[in-house]
């Protein structure tokens, strides 16, 4: 099923800057992942779909393993459409058979991050109403699973067994010397409620047909926004997902066909990974190449073992890469696009990876409520610097006064609101979150910029993070980007705090580089020729290292609750 965007009516300048080759009225491709996935596993087999530590799984293996997963789930725990299955698992060969094999069943794949509190994974099991969850036998994660049970947010657990994912070799020696990190099921209390997941595939069981309208059925239910307040499920239709496939692989113009491999060391449980790093490459017949998380050392040898071509990454990954001292350019020679997203990319780390890598770095924006991607630059040639690129093909977006809530114009700052195919209906049994989400059919962002004449996007900040200073708008991402340029400081996030004075004031936390020194007194002799007075900040505060989000996105969340702290002290 394909569908047709309608092109009438809005003014859409960033057309005419679109990569030659690339239409923005291209078709969308409306078809279930899954289905594409298996289509893709028939039409080659024999090639390698997954690349774990090197333990390779074949397309042909894949779907076999999608199949009989799936046919599982009905027979064994009658899983249908609609029914919710929650998935804690980190980048192994499980995740995608378990995330395709609840879609083929018919059920909606609630990501659950393995990372998280058991209270946190208690909000989200209990809010969707999963009653069967899949994870790894890690004990470190299995102990949640068994906390949950326990508590009855959920009812069943899936179990995969982690040395299972890997070569033959580092499985016998990682069942030796780690035994101890593995959960022992005989002893837990609710063994009971285990199944194994090997036993569930060895069942060749072949699942029941399932009708999808993939306009309207949810494939997956994405939980959003815990860093500001109680998590929200976004829900993404089949549709909504299969779409933003559909734009990315038309913005990447063959970037993603099988001559390419991806690199696959963001979550998948996370939405950018889910979709770039997973569903786009696989449903093209891509090789994806997975680590359980992000070593620099262990990317490095990745790289040198797979030749990978294309790595989907956050600014913190690029900007440890950029900044080893070990890292030569004969070790990322491999690399030819690298998408940065997840959180803005700061010019300096830009530039510190160019000198590293010939790569062409492209910055992307998305969110989760838009199955993520809506911006990104180029990924043939160079775009414009500090912008997040141009809207993919099928999406409209705009720009509204923050305070007027009109629309402003070419240059002018706003907050930026979207709309397209790749766009959610709306939140999980929360009408009023739903309600002001939306704006007359149009996603608020809450992420405020502006738009060029030549339809380039920049963005200034989250309106959330903006700090009102004596009635003055200052923007955090301004003041970082200037302490970003000191040749001592490698990470820097910045908060309001409240003042006497002028209402708010700005706060720096700065980590500096390994063995550099400067002060507070200097650094703000080096800012003064780079921001006015309103944005100097108040206080620079050092820190050995900066809080950063499960996906390695610096947060202001904890440094907030640590200022508050620190004052009520006084």
């Amino acid at each position: 099923m394909a569908t047709m965007i309608d092109t009438a009516a809005p003014l859409r300048p960033w057309i005419a800057s679109y990569p030659e080759g690339i239409r923005w009225d291209t078709h969308i491709d409306t078809r279930p992942v899954h289905e594409q996935v298996l289509a893709a596993c028939a039409k080659n087999p024999s090639a390698t779909a997954l690349d774990f530590l090197g333990h390779t799984t074949s397309f042909g293996d894949l779907a076999k393993k999608i199949t009989a997963f799936a046919g599982a789930l009905q027979r064994q725990f009658g899983v249908k459409k609609g029914s919710r299955v929650a998935i804690m698992l980190p980048n192994t060969p499980f995740y995608p058979i378990a995330y395709y094999g609840v879609l083929r069943a018919g059920g909606i794949v609630v990501n659950c991050n393995p990372l998280y509190t058991v209270h946190e994974l208690a909000h989200i099991t209990s809010n969707a109403g999963a009653d069967v969850m899949i994870t790894l036998d890690l004990a470190q994660i299995y102990e949640k699973a068994e906390k949950l049970v326990q508590a009855g947010h959920i009812k069943s657990v899936v179990l995969c067994h982690f040395p299972d994912a890997l070569p033959l070799l580092k499985k016998v020696l990682y069942s030796v010397a780690k035994r101890k990190d593995l959960t022992r099921l005989g002893a837990s209390p609710i063994r009971d409620r285990v199944t194994k997941f090997e036993d569930m595939i060895a069942r060749h069981d072949t699942p029941d047909a399932v009708v999808i309208d993939a306009k309207k059925d949810i494939a997956v239910q994405q939980y959003t926004g815990g860093t500001t307040g109680i998590p929200k499920g976004a829900l993404l239709t089949h549709a909504n997902i299969s779409a933003n496939m559909s734009q990315i692989n038309a913005w990447g113009d063959g970037l993603f066909l099988p001559r390419s491999t991806v690199v696959a060391v963001l979550p998948f449980f996370h939405i950018f990974a889910m979709t770039v790093c997973m569903n786009v490459p696989l449903s093209n017949g891509t090789r994806v190449v997975m680590l359980p998380r992000f070593e620099l050392k262990a990317l490095l040898n990745l790289l040198a073992r797979t030749k990978a071509n294309v790595l989907p990454a956050v600014p913190t990954l690029l900007n440890a890469i950029a900044r080893a001292e070990n890292v030569t350019p004969e070790q990322l020679a491999s690399l030819e696009v690298c998408i940065s997203g997840g959180a803005a990319l700061p010019d300096e780390v830009r530039a510190a990876f160019a000198k590293k890598s010939k790569a062409l770095l492209a910055e992307g924006y998305g969110l989760t409520e838009a199955s993520p991607v809506v911006c990104c630059a180029a990924l043939r040639k160079p775009s414009k610097p500090m912008s997040i690129g141009l809207p993919l093909p099928g999406t409209d977006i705009r720009f509204v006064g923050v305070d007027s809530g009109k629309l402003v114009g070419i240059g002018e700052d706003g907050e930026l609101q979207v709309k397209g195919p790749q766009v959610m209906p709306g939140y999980f049994d929360n009408d009023e979150a739903t309600a002001e989400a939306f704006t007359d059919g149009w996603l608020r962002t809450g992420d405020v910029g502006h738009m060029d004449e030549d339809g380039y996007v920049f963005l200034v900040d989250r309106i959330k993070d903006l700090i009102i200073c004596s009635g003055f708008n200052v923007y955090p991402r301004i003041i970082e980007e200037a302490l970003m340029t000191h040749d001592a400081v490698e990470e820097t996030n910045v908060i309001g705090v409240p003042d006497a004075y002028r209402g708010e004031a700005p706060v720096a936390y700065v980590k500096l580089r390994d063995g550099e020194t400067v002060t507070e007194d200097a650094l703000k002799h080096f800012l003064a020729d780079r921001l006015n007075k309103i944005e100097m900040p108040k206080q620079i505060i050092f820190k050995d290292a900066l809080p950063k989000t499960l996906i390695g996105k610096l947060s202001k969340k904890e440094l907030r609750t640590e200022y508050a702290q620190t004052r009520a002290k006084k």
